[in-house]
């Protein structure tokens, strides 16, 4: 089940290489999409995590909706459970992977293809993301995932984890000529 979440602020993201988290498991892309509690489309997304529930486990799913709920194993989380993290509290948070050969179209507004080069997109900015809902029931359990399919930027936001790069604006002009003596 595919979404276009809007105007979403980025968290943690991995868009250019695949990482492991905590240097555990198999390397992976990754983002946690954060939304804010008036965000317009929780709603839409919680319809969505019923729909897969309900198509992967039929009559089962309300016992296995109870288990997914108690265990937090659905792609929406509450932010206040990583209330230590920068724009988690008060918030909502998708947590959205995909694998080491899956990597995620990353783009700027215009569709222009993005580098991490480029310093965007950044942790602490605004993307519009696609993912995918999927029902997980195999060794590590039930839950409902998020893929990671696209992370579009979509506007500037206060960086998390670290102030942003000195703007040209910050400098003087060195005149030509300038020394290491000019700097006593």
């Amino acid at each position: 089940m595919k979404i276009m979440l809007n105007n979403v602020r980025l968290a943690f993201p991995q868009l250019f290489k695949p990482a492991t988290v905590n240097g555990e498991g198999e390397p992976a892309y990754s983002a946690a999409l954060l939304l804010g509690a008036e965000h317009p489309q929780l709603d839409a997304i919680r319809a969505a995590q019923e729909a897969c529930g309900k198509e992967k486990w039929g009559d089962k799913w309300p016992q296995v909706k109870k288990e997914i709920t108690a265990k937090d194993r659905f792609a929406l989380h509450d932010g206040d459970t990583k209330s230590n993290y920068d724009g988690f509290e008060g918030n909502f948070f998708i947590s959205s992977r995909a694998k080491q050969s899956a990597r995620p179209t990353v783009i700027d507004r215009n569709k222009s293809p993005l580098t991490e080069a480029d310093g965007r997109p950044y942790a602490g900015c605004y993307v519009n993301a696609s993912i995918e809902l999927w029902a997980q029931d195999n060794a590590y359990g039930k839950r409902i995932n998020a893929q990671l399919r696209g992370v579009q930027f979509y506007r500037d936001g206060d960086s998390f984890g670290g102030g942003s790069p000195a703007s040209s604006d910050e400098f003087e002009s060195v005149e030509d000529g300038a020394t290491a003596d000019d700097l006593a």
